[in-house]
């Protein structure tokens, strides 16, 4: 074993660091999350329940959009802001992931030029490795280290394809969907779904020649979402323009993030989501781990192609299948 796995595995030591704040602690920590060999994934769990007494404290913010809506910049400039304000700031930003390597491809760091020379900062682009939604798989865990690091404020971007704002949404307090000027186009494409889970919709690049489509775009989605019933009775999302370049709107933005945990925190809405968020994580990894052992186990493999094969060629249906593969993991 080389010496950076033997420091890796050095829980007790590595715990420590972590609780007092050292960055390159919390990057090996969260090296050993994201590792997928057996053993390095038991450090892990126990690291992270060593760790959970101290986690829970941070804001979590989802932050998506299409490509080019400027989710980086958006992030440099409003975790520069709150930097200002006395806060920590951690950013996991998931990149597509290379199908050569399986390495983040985008590079976020490159992308947040001012935040992440900042010593209060900490951003970790993590590869979402085919992923469902593109959100990686150990995104949870590293918001985790992060709380228990000292950064207060989470952001967590994602891809913006897929299935990721659900995922997104799921481990968050506060889900934020970018869009562009130019309301009527983008409303001809806009998920449903993501206006749905939305806690705020931000219009960006709301500066120069744009203030007026920006307006125009800001005024379109409060009528689209006046005919969508939001998903928390204490809440009504907002829509406003920002300009992540000239940094005007962006304290809108985090006193937006603040008045919805001010909304929903007396009522107990606020814990309960966090609630059912662990129980939803909870079911997720065993669902990988259901998966994982289909893959791993040589016999079980050749028993769920031969139930493949069945399958297709007409001989099962998918429901006997289906039972074959589940009496396989019994």
């Amino acid at each position: 074993m080389t010496a950076t796995s033997n420091k890796l595995l050095d829980l007790p030591s590595l715990a420590g660091d972590v609780r007092s704040g050292q960055r390159a602690a919390l990057a090996r920590a969260i090296t050993l999350i994201e590792s997928r060999r057996s053993d390095h994934q038991a450090s892990a769990r126990a690291l992270v329940q060593e760790l959970l007494p101290e986690t829970g404290r941070a804001i979590r913010v989802g932050i998506t959009g299409s490509p080019g809506v400027g989710k980086s910049t958006t992030i440099d400039a409003l975790g520069m802001y709150l930097i200002e304000q006395g806060h920590k700031v951690a950013v996991l930003a998931v990149d597509p992931s290379s199908a050569r390597t399986g390495g983040s491809i985008l590079g976020d760091k490159t992308r947040m030029a001012r935040l992440s020379a900042e010593a209060d900062a900490f951003i970790r682009p993590s590869p979402s490795s085919g992923t469902l939604g593109g959100v990686a798989a150990k995104t949870r865990e590293a918001m985790l280290l992060c709380e228990a690091a000292g950064f207060d404020v989470v952001l967590v971007e994602t891809v913006g394809i897929g299935q990721s704002e659900t995922a997104v949404c799921d481990m968050t307090d506060f889900f934020l969907a970018l869009m562009l000027p130019g309301a009527g186009d983008e409303l001809q494409g806009i998920k449903k779904g993501l206006v749905e889970l939305a806690d705020m919709i931000a219009i960006n690049k709301a500066d120069g020649d744009n203030i007026a489509r920006a307006n125009l775009a800001a005024g379109e989605y409060r009528a689209a979402l006046h005919i969508l019933t939001p998903r928390s009775v204490h809440w009504q999302p907002p829509v406003q323009t920002y300009s992540a370049m000239t940094g005007t709107g962006i304290a809108e933005l985090w006193q937006s993030v603040l008045a919805h945990r001010d909304a929903t925190a007396p009522s107990g809405e606020f814990d309960a989501r966090r609630r059912e968020q662990q129980v939803k994580w909870m079911w997720t990894m065993l669902e990988d781990r259901w998966k994982a052992r289909l893959k791993s186990d040589a016999a079980i493999r050749a028993k769920v192609k031969h139930t493949e094969t069945e399958v297709a060629a007409g001989r099962l249906t998918p429901a006997i299948g289906a039972d074959a593969i589940a009496e396989l993991l019994a």
